[in-house]
């Protein structure tokens, strides 16, 4: 059942739809794998990654908001639950338990490899259907991107 009207032909909305819940859960997953390394961080470079890594937190919820907000005006509604996230996302798996800094960096530069993969691919199938749902992921990957490479350039210390 469709609550909001789409601006959208079906089939569009339907991709579109796709695109962001598929980025929705990404996002949510990224916060919380960042939130689990910056409460189990421990090195010497504690401090900078500990706030490095609350600015992941901070720009993938906003993106997350902005993402679940753009599904529900096209009519499909975001599903943030999280057995969606745990089934769907495309992060990879963080470990469990203290995590030394270097371990933490190069965690996070493989779920910002993974991640921003996986919305490329949906920049490129989102752009015939819906030009405003492209446009918002572009803005989200040229933000991911700087963020990975601030963690590739840490990594590589």
């Amino acid at each position: 059942m469709t609550v909001i009207n789409s601006p959208l032909p079906e089939k569009e909305r339907e991709i579109a739809g796709s695109a962001l819940q598929d980025t929705l859960v990404d996002l949510l997953d990224l916060s919380l794998v960042a939130k689990q390394a910056h409460w189990n961080l421990y090195g010497p470079r504690f401090r900078s990654i500990h706030l490095q890594l609350d600015e992941v937190v901070t720009t993938a919820r906003a993106y997350a908001d902005t993402v679940a907000e753009r599904a529900a005006a096209l009519g499909v509604s975001p599903d943030g639950r999280a057995a969606t996230v745990a089934a769907t996302s495309g992060v990879p798996e963080f470990s469990p338990g203290w995590t030394k800094d270097v371990d933490a960096v190069g965690a996070l530069v493989e779920a910002f490899s993974a991640v921003v993969e996986r919305v490329r691919e949906r920049i490129e199938r989102t752009g015939p259907a819906d030009a405003v749902t492209q446009d918002l992921l572009i803005g989200l990957t040229a933000d991911l991107e700087k963020q990975s490479w601030m963690f590739q350039a840490e990594h590589r210390s």
